[in-house]
């Protein structure tokens, strides 16, 4: 199984990027999607999932509203779109999948990560 991640990069506040994420080696169909982050010196965070079945998705509170989730079954990727970031935003991205909870906002319920990819927002 591999989740590749990309679209990183550099932007100013008030920018936009959108983040990919292509799966192969599972049946991406089956796997509900979750985008977490991680700044330096905190934790890894919930910023969003979209759901494997009826495509629902679920954000944090701190994103709701600027970020959303999407995802192609057919080409196995999950996309994440960033509207309005702010420098708090700064931290590595990494998508995950799980097939045993549907919007779960906890990386250990999660079975398969990619890389992560850099965001930065400069203010």
């Amino acid at each position: 199984v591999q989740l590749q991640a990309s679209g990183g990069g550099l932007v100013q506040a008030g920018g936009s990027l959108r983040l990919s994420c292509a799966a192969s080696g599972l049946t991406f169909s089956n796997y509900d999607m979750g985008w977490f982050r991680q700044a330096p010196g905190k934790e890894r965070e919930f910023v969003g999932a979209v759901n494997w079945r009826r495509g629902t998705t679920y954000y944090s509170d701190s994103v709701n509203g600027r970020f959303t989730i999407s995802r192609d079954n057919a080409k196995n990727t999950v996309l994440l779109q960033m509207d309005s970031l702010k420098p708090e935003d700064t931290a590595v991205y990494y998508c995950a999948g799980t097939r045993r909870y549907s919007g779960s906002t906890y990386p250990r319920e999660y079975d398969y990560w990619g890389q992560g990819t850099l965001v930065t927002v400069s203010s």
